[in-house]
This record gives structure tokens, sequence and C-alpha cells, in this order.
């Protein structure tokens, strides 16, 4: 493992990015997204991505210089065209759109389509998070996983993020199945023989926890048919309220020779239209203050809200560095030396 400061990271990313041809302003905005995941210890969705994406680049599943449309807009919606550039610039746009109309109309709701892999859903919703709007970010993924019952896969991971402007630290970012497929993808690609149980099942639909079995085969769907609805739910309002590809019409970004063609859902909503100005998030802490109250079952220290785990280890990273595993590293120096970009000098680790 190797420890690295988050600067430099992000400035290691930058410029690999501008090697593969995408500009130096949306390279910086790509590669500060993935550090961001990378420092709240979201280490599946940070910059372990990246090589993936130079992937895409590269051989032209993606375009590096690819910029999103919006189609039309009918009060509080919109629908934008990604044309498949890459998913963080799609985001963004999509965020930028949804906060517009918010502002006019009280909530702004923007479906996407033709759109790329986006990283972690929460840095989109702390972006309408932090224009003073609640904020719900859906996407579909690659079949990865089955409907309930079945052992074919015609659903992602397909994630939902919820999180609440104010000083609350509430943020819920979850795929709808155990873990996300990143997890399974690093602990193969770092060597691991073993996964926990009930993350995946082999391609008979049996439940495995060998990692090579769990590749080649399927997700598990979080609470087994609860998970498979909701997965089905965001599908709903991905690829089929886009216009866009959905269920194993997707690609992948792990696979050469085709778009990814994700499909996207973004909400922000006002709280002063229900509540008066600063309201929402007082009575938003008041909640957060009573959850933490409780008193914490036997074997635990403390009540924890989703999000506050993210806030702690981002603090920590910050001042101690990001560390990243060996395979990831190994990656981006490999990159680094076939575009010719200098390695940053890496952190002592603590």
């Amino acid at each position: 493992m190797q420890v690295i400061e988050a600067s430099a990271l992000k400035d290691l990313c930058a410029q690999l990015l501008e090697g593969v041809g995408v500009s130096k302003n949306e390279a910086n905005f790509v590669a500060g997204a993935l550090v961001a995941s990378n420092l709240r210890g979201v280490d599946s969705h940070g910059v372990a991505l990246i090589r993936y994406y130079l992937e895409q680049l590269e051989c032209g599943d993606m375009i590096p210089d690819g910029i999103p449309e919006l189609l039309h807009n009918s009060g509080c919606t919109a629908l934008v065209d990604g044309h498949n550039s890459i998913g963080q610039i799609v985001a963004k746009f999509c965020c930028d759109q949804a906060i517009e109309l918010a502002i006019n109309h009280g909530c702004g709701i923007v479906s996407a389509r033709h759109s790329n892999h986006f990283g972690a859903a929460a840095y989109w919703v702390q972006r309408l998070n932090a224009a003073g709007f609640i904020g719900v970010v859906l996407c579909n993924a690659s079949s990865t996983v089955a409907p309930w019952q079945g052992k074919e896969g015609r659903l992602g991971t397909n994630p939902i993020c919820f999180g609440v402007p104010g000083s609350s630290p509430f943020l819920l970012d979850m795929a709808t199945t155990t873990v996300a497929a990143n997890k399974i993808f690093n602990a193969h690609n770092a060597g691991k023989p073993e996964i926990p149980a009930g993350w995946a099942l082999d391609s008979d639909g049996v439940p495995t926890t060998d990692t090579a079995a769990a590749y080649k085969g399927l997700l598990n769907p979080l609470g087994g048919y609860k998970g498979s609805g909701l997965a089905v739910m965001v599908e709903m309002l991905c690829g089929v309220l886009s216009g866009g590809a959905m269920s194993n019409e997707l690609g992948g970004i792990r696979f050469r020779g085709t778009q990814v063609n994700v499909s996207q859902f973004y909400m922000a909503i006002d709280p002063k239209c229900f509540l008066d100005p600063g309201e929402y998030e007082q009575r938003a802490q008041k909640l957060t203050d009573k959850l933490k109250a409780v008193a914490p079952a036997a074997s635990y220290d403390e009540v924890l809200v989703a999000g506050e785990p993210e806030i702690r280890t981002e603090t920590k990273r910050r001042t101690e560095g990001i560390p990243l595993a060996q395979d990831t590293w190994d990656s981006l120096s490999a990159w680094a030396a076939k575009l010719k970009v200098p390695t940053p000098s890496l952190a002592s680790p603590s």
C-alpha cells in the first residue's frame, strides 16, 4: 500500500486525463471528483477507476471532448443527452440544470441518457446540498445482477443517493446490491482469494465467497427481492424515463469496444417551498441528534448516521494522506510512464 497527499494525487490523475485528450479544466474537475471519493474512504469509486476511464478514452469508447446537450425542458423537468461525454462532466451539467430549475420552480428533475460512469453518486448529491437543496441521485449500471429468482444479469448495482442541506451529516449512498461491483473487481485485481459471504453469486446463481467465481458471476441484491425491486425502480427512473439504454443494453467500463451508455436521474428539492428558510435544516439536525442520542447496542461505542464515517475518514486523510492499494498505484504508475507524466513523491505512512 502506498500513501499519497490528496492534491498530488489529483494533479497526477488530471495530467493522465490530459494525456488522452481531455481539456485541462475538465481533467482537473474529473480528477477532483474521484479524489473526493478517496478522501471519504470510498476507494472503490475513487482513482482506482482512472485506468478504465483512460482505456475508454484511448480506444474511443468515450469521448474526451464531448459536450452534454439540453434536449428540452418543461416546467421543473429537463432531458439531457450526454453524447458519450465523461460521466462527471455530464453529471456536473445535470446538477447545474437541476439547481437552476429548483431555484425557479422549487424542484428540479433532470433525466440524462448516453452518459458514462460518474464515480460516487454522493459527490453529486453533495453538490445539490451545497446549493441549499435536498438531493436525490440515481443511476443505472451494467447488468451484473439477476432479477430475483433468476440467474442471468438484467439489472445493475443501480445506486440510490439521498442527502440534505445544512449541518446534519446525513448522506445515504447505497447500491441496491449488498456491495458495489467495484469492491469485487478490486478484490479480484488485488488477488484476494475470498470475499465476504453475501456479496455475490456464481454464474449458476449459487452464493459464493470465491473471488474468481464472483468476478465471473453475479452480484447479490440487497435484502433479496427488496433490493431487486429497488433496482427495477432505479431502472424505471433512469434508463426507461430518459429514453436511453436499459438492462442488458448497457456496456461496462471494463469492456472495450462498446459505449457504456448509462442513464441518470437528478432531483433537487427546495425545502423553503414547505418550511420557513432554515427550518428544514434545523429539523434535519434535530432528527439526527435524536438518532445519535440513542444508547449504543452491545459491542458498539455510538450510533452513527449515514455520512458520518466518511466525514471522519476525510478529516484523517486530508492530514495523513490517501492510502492506495498497490494495484491501483501500479496502474497509475504504468499509465504515467506510458503518457510521460511524472509521478509525485509518496507520503510517509502514519
